[in-house]
């Protein structure tokens, strides 16, 4: 089973690290991306997978937990160092899937921009030496000083944007695999997990920040207000929604091209 390295994902995983349910799966960590590869290439049988990649490779998902947000969710954070509609280059971080998704189509719906993405690794002042934007996501976001950026960028929260664009929360990852990997009743196993982290985020809070270089009360705020790990029938509304207008822009894109 493969798990995202990043802050977020630790509710989802602290009942298999800390409880008996952690006899019945054996974690590897990796990006976003990576894990999408290992499902893709058969190396693992389920993973926590961005949306976009589970539509991509049209596998089955669990329902109940994922990472998601209903507003502002400060780890999915896009940076220009020019105004929205003149972005034409963007630095992507090589991690994420989901969010360079999401970055293109609020760009080309709210902004009419259609930048060219250019994959990088998480450094700021490298990616913005590159491009006129970049997408930093995950724990690089969260270790960044917003009120130093604002002062000579412009930062968009695109778990904010997306919810003051269309009214409805965003998933990113959510658990999936193969239909035939995904035994009865596992789902439960999860959500399990899952209301245990939850249960038991003072604990998370304390361990995990100080060895990820996140100010404690930063990451409590993150987990508790900004990150949504227990999904109802409204966020797989925000999925669905998302996932047609990746359609949407792709067919775009294919369109343009082939009549050029």
């Amino acid at each position: 089973m493969c798990a995202v390295s990043y802050l977020n994902t630790v509710p989802l995983i602290w009942g298999f690290e800390h409880t008996a349910l952690g006899e019945q799966v054996r974690l590897e960590y990796a990006l976003p991306s990576e894990c999408a590869d290992r499902i893709r290439d058969g190396a693992g049988d389920i993973g926590i997978l961005p949306v976009i990649e589970i539509e991509q490779q049209r596998l089955e998902w669990l329902r109940g937990v994922g990472i998601a947000c209903r507003g502002p969710v400060r780890s999915i954070l896009l940076i220009s160092k020019v105004a929205l509609p003149q972005v034409r280059t963007l630095a992507a971080d090589i991690g994420s899937r989901t969010s360079v998704m999401l970055a293109r189509i609020l760009l080309a719906e709210r902004y009419q921009a259609e930048p060219l993405i250019l994959p990088m690794h998480a450094d700021l002042d490298a990616m913005l030496a590159k491009a006129d934007a970049a997408l930093i996501i995950g724990d690089p976001a969260l270790h960044l000083d917003l009120d130093a950026l604002r002062r000579r960028c412009e930062v968009v929260d695109l778990g904010d944007e997306w919810m003051r664009h269309t009214g409805l929360p965003m998933i990113f990852a959510l658990w999936a695999g193969p239909g035939e990997r995904l035994r009865p009743g596992i789902e439960d196993l999860f959500v399990q997990s899952c209301r245990y982290g939850l249960a038991h985020l003072d604990d998370i809070v304390r361990q995990e920040c100080p060895r990820r270089g996140i100010p404690e009360s930063l990451g409590r705020q993150y987990l508790t207000r900004h990150i949504v790990s227990l999904l109802d029938e409204h966020d797989y509304e925000g999925m669905r929604v998302y996932l047609r207008r990746a359609r949407d822009l792709a067919n775009l894109r294919v369109s343009g091209s082939v009549s050029a």
